[in-house]
């Protein structure tokens, strides 16, 4: 049967990748020359991600799913690998450097690893037990929960806390969307708080007995999130300037007036808004929001609940970003080094999203039907 394209998924994406392209040649007058032309790698990597489509759409999101536990091992293995012999660029162990053609980050694409292993355990659960009782939901969310636990410590360690952010996000989300009972949530909401809130109380009060528990480099990742806070730093406040200053049409095409770093990247949006002002931000907001519509209505849509599942992981993992990318933006909320989705510069984000979109498109497609993944 021929694929069908669904234009209100396709129409958005084709805008925010023009805007994505627009922003990062904007920001390429703050950027470092030993990083290349990133305006020509991002529109290589959107060339890339369509033939990564074209790829999902023939193969289907069924075999994909049968696949999933190989692509977890295969997933773990590169992170364990980065840990153990990567290269470290920046203090970090997050990318895997290729000659000639760039460096990968597996921990974006292991987001994506994750919702296919996610949906398929859930699936099966839901497929082996119709009216579970409280043991076995808590036995399913041990089991869930270790999947989700292994790469996030590995991702941690490297480290790269902004991917274990969206690895719960997306664990949160499929979890909830499977049916569990509520309760769980309220437990698990309970414990995290005042875990949360011992480990804080240490950090704010202890400081020498929180470095001693979980080390300096804790420490000061989370001293730079609370920064936020008092509106502190260069990044934060040449971002804020660079906004404040746009006005309603912004100070035009590749007129960006002030550095901050990580322009092409965390703070692609500030570019953005500098360029094109206030009539520029909401044309963007109107864009993601009708993204993000048409994918919420897909989960009214007959097809199978391991698809259903996905899509949910997406959704949560999509307005979290873009929640979070904005909003520590222009300081309402924590610097994390969130992307904003399809539109910061990033080969391995960039593609990890378009096999989103292959994914979702599928689910556009598809029929309902049973299967079972083992």
């Amino acid at each position: 049967m021929r694929n069908k394209i669904n234009l209100r998924i396709v129409i958005p994406i084709l805008l925010l990748s023009i805007i994505s392209i627009v922003s990062i040649y904007s920001a390429s007058l703050y950027t470092s020359p030993s990083m290349g032309n990133l305006t020509l790698k991002q529109t290589i990597w959107y060339l890339v991600g369509v033939v990564l489509v074209a790829i999902i759409l023939r193969v289907k999101n069924d075999y994909i799913f049968r696949h999933s536990w190989i692509l977890y091992i295969a997933g773990n293995i590169l992170l364990l690998g980065l840990l153990l012999f990567g290269q470290p660029i920046n203090n970090s162990r997050c990318w895997i450097v290729i000659p000639g053609i760039g460096s990968v980050q597996p921990s974006e694409f292991m987001k994506v690893i994750l919702m296919l292993v996610l949906a398929t355990m859930i699936h099966n659960f839901r497929s082996d037990y119709k009216n579970p009782n409280m043991l076995e939901e808590f036995i399913f969310l041990i089991k869930s929960f270790i999947v989700v636990l292994i790469p996030s410590i590995l991702t941690f360690l490297e480290p790269d806390t902004g991917c274990v952010f969206m690895y719960l996000i997306i664990y949160v989300a499929m979890i909830f969307a499977s049916g569990i009972r509520l309760r769980w949530f309220i437990t698990a909401f309970i414990v995290g708080t005042l875990l949360l809130g011992g480990i804080l109380w240490l950090y704010f009060y202890k400081e020498n007995i929180f470095i001693s528990i979980f080390g300096s480099s804790i420490y000061y990742r989370l001293e730079r999130i609370f920064d936020w806070k008092n509106g502190s730093g260069l990044q934060l406040e040449n971002a804020l300037a660079a906004i404040g200053s746009a006005g309603l049409f912004g100070h035009g095409f590749n007129h960006t007036p002030i550095y901050f770093p990580e322009a092409s990247t965390d703070f692609i949006f500030a570019v953005y808004a500098s360029n094109f002002g206030y009539v520029g931000v909401v044309i963007l907001l109107l864009i993601i929001a009708y993204l993000d519509f048409n994918i919420i209505l897909l989960t009214r849509k007959k097809t199978t609940d391991t698809n259903q599942y996905v899509i949910a992981g997406i959704i949560g993992m999509l307005l979290f970003q873009q929640v979070e990318n904005i909003g520590m933006t222009v300081g309402l909320l924590p610097i994390t080094g969130i992307t904003l989705p399809f539109v910061s510069y990033g080969g391995s984000s960039l593609l990890s999203y378009m096999l989103l979109v292959g994914l979702i498109l599928n689910v556009s497609n598809e029929k309902e039907r049973t299967y079972r993944y083992k």
